[in-house]
C-alpha cells in the first residue's frame, strides 16, 4: 500500500451513506495522533465560555478528577468511533452520555456549539500541522458523521453542512468567549494534566508549549500572557516538521483507537478490562464514577439561576 491509496479508497466511498467508515478510516488510519491533538483542543476551547467553564469548575471534574474525565471522554466517544452507531458498544456509550446529560439543564446552543468544536478543530488543526489536509469530500463526511452523533444525543437546529458547523463555531465564540476565574482554574488543570503525561523535568516545556498553541482569542479569554514569537515559532515548526516526516512513512497497517492511547491512565486495566457502561459520572446515584456531568453544565437544582 502507498502513501496516498487509503485517501483514493476514501474517495469512493459516499460521504454520507459510509460517514462513520470515512470517519473511522480518518481517526484511527490516516490522523490517530493528530485528531487526538485537536479534540483535546477541541473540548479545550469549551472552557473559555462563561457558562460552561464555571460550571465545570464547580463539579470539580476537570479541576480534582482531571485524568479521570479525560479518560472517560476520549472512551465513550472512541467506542462510537471503533464500533459504529448501531452496535452495542456505540448504542452503550451513546446511551451512557445521555444518562449522564439528561440529568443537568443544558442549553441546545451549548451542546451544538461542542458538536461544532469537534468537527472544525480537526481540519484547521490538519491544515496547519497535519501531513495533509482533508478534502471536501473527507469534510463532509466527518460533518454527516457528527450530525448524526448529535442527532443521537438529542441536539437540535445541527448545522447541516462543514461551512455551517464553521459559521456556528466562530458566531459563538464571537459572542460568548470571556473571562471567569473558574474557567481559568479548569484551564490551568488541564495544562496541568497534559504535563503530567511527560517527566516532570519537562512540565514547564510542555505547558509553554501547550499555551504557544493557542490562538489570541483563548489567551484573551483565560488571561493568559502572549508565547514569545520564538516560543511560537519553534512550536509550530516542530508539529510542522513532524508532518513533513509521517509524510514519508508509510501508510498505517493496523487501526489506531483512542483506548489504546499512552495518555489513557485514569483507570486500572486500561487500555482493557473497562466496561463502557462504567464509564462516566452517575448523578443521580446508583453507579460508579462521581455526581457531575462529564462534558458539560448546569445541574437541575441551579435552574433559574444561570
Amino acid at each position: 500500500m502507498r502513501r496516498y491509496d487509503r485517501l483514493r479508497h476514501i474517495l469512493q466511498l459516499d460521504p454520507e451513506r459510509d460517514s462513520h467508515e470515512i470517519y473511522r478510516l480518518i481517526t484511527a488510519y490516516e490522523f490517530p495522533w493528530d485528531f487526538t491533538r485537536a479534540l483535546e483542543l477541541a473540548l479545550y476551547r469549551t472552557y473559555a465560555v462563561p457558562s460552561i467553564g464555571r460550571l465545570l469548575a464547580r463539579t470539580a471534574e476537570l479541576t480534582d478528577r482531571t485524568q479521570k474525565r479525560y479518560d472517560d471522554t476520549a472512551l465513550l466517544l472512541d467506542a462510537v468511533v471503533e464500533h459504529g452507531f448501531d452496535s452495542a458498544q456505540g448504542r452503550t456509550a451513546i446511551r451512557r452520555i445521555n444518562q449522564m446529560h439528561r440529568a443537568y439543564d443544558i442549553s441546545n446552543d451549548d451542546m451544538r456549539y461542542v458538536l461544532c468544536t469537534f468537527v472544525v478543530m480537526p481540519k484547521r488543526w490538519l491544515d496547519t500541522f497535519g501531513w495533509r489536509s482533508l478534502t471536501h469530500h473527507e469534510l463532509r463526511a466527518v460533518s454527516h458523521y457528527y450530525g448524526t452523533l448529535g442527532r443521537h444525543m438529542g441536539i437540535k437546529e445541527i448545522p447541516g453542512s462543514y461551512e455551517e458547523f464553521e459559521s456556528c463555531l466562530d458566531s459563538y465564540e464571537d459572542a460568548h468567549f470571556g473571562w471567569d476565574e473558574g474557567a481559568r482554574t479548569v484551564s490551568d488543570a488541564t495544562l496541568d494534566l497534559m504535563a503530567s503525561w511527560y517527566p516532570r523535568p519537562l512540565a514547564p516545556l510542555v505547558r509553554g508549549t501547550s499555551l504557544a498553541l493557542l490562538d489570541d482569542s483563548l489567551l484573551r479569554a483565560f488571561r493568559y500572557a502572549e508565547p514569545s514569537p520564538v516560543a511560537r515559532q519553534l512550536t509550530r515548526g516542530a508539529l510542522r516538521l513532524r508532518a513533513r516526516g509521517v509524510r514519508l512513512l508509510p501508510p498505517r497497517r493496523s487501526p489506531h483507537y483512542a483506548r489504546q492511547n499512552p495518555e489513557i491512565k485514569g483507570y486500572p486495566g486500561y487500555p482493557e478490562g473497562y466496561r463502557i457502561e462504567d464509564l462516566g459520572t452517575f448523578p443521580a446515584g446508583g453507579g460508579a464514577g462521581t455526581s457531575a456531568c462529564p462534558v458539560l453544565h448546569v445541574p437541575k437544582e441551579e435552574q433559574g439561576h444561570r
